[in-house]
């Protein structure tokens, strides 16, 4: 357990087969505007593609106060690690809960030594949080930003 904010305690737990429904539903809704507004909202595949690359062995379930708040998943990549299907629920958004949670996980990857990748869409709120812990613009194209951090890169 960590605590964030005022005292407010969370947690990552790993994820089990019985989760993907549940998170496909969160990625739906947090992606919603985001997607729309690239006019790339598709009600079936916003989940389905959750669905196909759902991998129980490397996501983990945010929890506060024993309720799911949110996901992430943390692959093994060539050179390093992938973040992805990083999603908060609206209301744990824009209180630092993000924030302690991505501290926590760059904590781990540090401590490997190897840089971690992610991306997110154009446009996207959650850029300014990853700038914010280091991580740069690797590529982009008109959907997508892909950005990098570099093994034992800034910690906020």
């Amino acid at each position: 357990m960590e605590t964030w904010g005022d005292a407010v305690r969370w947690a990552l737990r790993p994820a089990e087969a019985g989760d993907v429904e549940a998170i496909a539903e969160l990625r739906a809704v947090v992606m919603r505007p985001d997607l729309e507004r690239l006019g790339r909202y598709d009600e079936h595949r916003v989940r389905q593609r959750f669905r196909d690359a759902f991998s129980v062995r490397h996501t983990s379930v945010v929890e506060v106060a024993g309720a799911v708040a949110g996901s992430v998943t943390v692959r093994p990549a060539q050179d390093g690690r992938w973040l992805e299907h990083f999603y908060l629920a609206p209301g744990f958004q824009g209180r630092g809960l993000g924030s302690a949670i991505l501290r926590a996980l760059l904590q781990r990857i540090d401590a490997e030594d190897v840089p971690v990748r992610l991306n997110v869409l154009q446009g996207s709120a959650a850029q300014r949080l990853y700038e914010r812990h280091g991580f740069t613009v690797e590529a982009e194209d008109p959907i997508d930003v892909f950005m990098l951090r570099r093994a034992g890169g800034v910690l906020v």
